[in-house]
Formats: structure tokens, C-alpha cells, sequence
């Protein structure tokens, strides 16, 4: 099924019968993705007057309950008030779903003990280009990230002067494949957090952040429409699921 979408300068097609699915699932158990210390989720059936509500075990219906944190557990888009004394829900606050995205490739670069992405590096990748969400690969690009224990491994992260490059180039959605944009262990600094929303000036309320994402190799660097899927809860951070989908010049 093709699809017509109007930009502000041209008008582009799309396939919906060809989505390309970059979100991590949450699972119960060990095997899902992990960080920030905490346990995995869990996906198990309730019990009713000492029965399991479970087809297997003779119940008529599947009834399981849900204990997982969005942050820590799978593809998530926050907002703003992840880092803010004032409630801001995503819900309330991510209000469009299709966006003109870029997906680029970095290989972190090292600097002391850690592994980066600099603005030199965003610089290159994106160019001139002008695009409403940028959209983060790193290499190596395992299937192991979709599995990863982050917790206590220092992972790569967003210098503050790439999160700052991005907001002046206008870019209001973030997706990356990282448990998150700031150094696992900063103090409470939070430098590319604070600097995306930019906390210090006009709070970016419309825009967001996605971890945990897992691009495919098989998708290829460049431009797509994305579709941001979110999970309607009332928090700072939901459950996500972006798609995108290739533009069809």
C-alpha cells in the first residue's frame, strides 16, 4: 500500500507494506535488554482465588500482569520531564507521529576511559541536511544489543556539545541505540539531557528522546519517514515502538 505525504516542500511516497521495525520488545526474564540496576521485567499470569488465570493451565483466558520500568527495559521515548520537577507526560506532550528522519552510522571514538559521539562526528554524518529526528546507529551493531546488561558497563554516550548541535539544528526528535544519551555515571549532570530539552532557556516540551532502539544492518543510512509509536501512558517516558518506512523518490 503506497502512501502520499505532503512535506513542506514536496510531497513524498511511502510503502506501508514494508515498515522497518526498530524497537526492542519487552520480554519476561533475563533475556530482555537491562540497565540502570534494577530487575528484569515480568510478564506473568495472575492468580484468582488461588487459580492461574492461564489457557495452560485450564483458565479460559490469558490474563498476565506487567512489572517493567520504560527506562530500563526496552525501546522507550521520553520527555522533558524526565529531568524536571514539573510533571510533563509524553502523552500529553508527543502529539504528531510522522516525522522526516535521517539514519546515520557512528563509530564512538575514545576519550580517557569512555567511548563518545562528538559533534565533529554528527557534523559529518548529517551535512546540511535538515531533518526533524535524527536517528543513531553505533558499531559494532551486534543483535546483542536487543539482550545487553548495560548496568556497571559505562556505555558510549552524547557529548554535550552534539546534544547542543542537534537542538540548533532544529532537530526535535532523538533516537538512539544506547540505554541513554548521558554517561551512566555523571554525578546527576544529565549534560545532553539538559542540553536537547534545553533545561537552561525555553524548555523543548515537544521534544523527545528514544533509547534502546536496535537499527538493523539491513537498513541502510539515509532518509525515511519514521513513525513514533508510543504506548498511551501518563508519564515522563512510555513504551515505544518507531518504525520507519523509505521514501520513495
Amino acid at each position: 500500500m503506497i502512501a502520499t505525504i505532503e512535506l513542506k516542500t514536496k510531497k513524498v511516497k511511502i510503502d506501508l507494506s514494508k515498515p522497518l521495525d526498530i524497537s526492542i520488545p519487552i520480554q519476561d526474564g533475563n533475556k530482555n535488554v537491562n540497565a540502570w540496576y534494577i530487575d528484569p521485567p515480568k510478564i506473568t499470569p495472575e492468580r484468582i482465588d488461588n487459580d492461574i488465570v492461564s489457557v495452560a493451565e485450564g483458565a479460559v483466558v490469558n490474563f498476565n500482569s506487567i512489572t517493567f520500568n520504560p527506562h530500563s527495559h526496552g525501546t522507550h521515548t521520553e520527555t522533558a520531564g524526565h529531568i524536571t520537577k514539573e510533571v510533563h507526560s509524553i502523552n500529553k506532550h508527543l502529539k504528531q507521529f510522522f516525522f522526516q528522519a535521517e539514519v546515520i552510522t557512528v563509530a564512538p571514538e575514545k576519550l580517557g576511559d569512555d567511548y563518545v559521539i562528538s559533534k565533529k562526528q554528527l557534523q559529518f554524518a548529517i551535512g546540511n541536511k535538515k531533518r526533524e529526528a535524527i536517528i543513531i546507529r553505533t558499531i559494532p551493531n551486534t543483535k546483542d544489543k536487543k539482550s545487553r546488561q548495560y548496568s556497571n558497563t559505562n556505555p558510549t554516550y552524547l557529548l554535550e556539545e552534539s546534544a547542543i548541535h542537534l537542538r540548533e539544528k532544529g532537530v526535535k526528535h532523538l533516537l538512539i541505540d544506547l540505554p541513554s544519551v548521558d554517561k551512566e555515571k555523571d554525578n546527576g549532570e544529565l549534560l545532553s539531557h539538559n542540553a536537547f530539552w534545553n533545561t537552561k532557556g525555553n524548555l523543548r516540551l515537544d521534544a523527545t528522546i528514544t533509547e534502546f532502539i536496535y537499527v538493523p544492518n539491513k537498513v541502510e543510512d539515509g532518509h525515511y519517514m519514521l513513525n513514533l509509536q508510543i504506548a498511551p501512558f501518563e508519564n515522563d517516558a512510555s513504551p515505544s515502538k518507531p518504525i520507519l518506512y523509505k521514501i520513495i523518490e
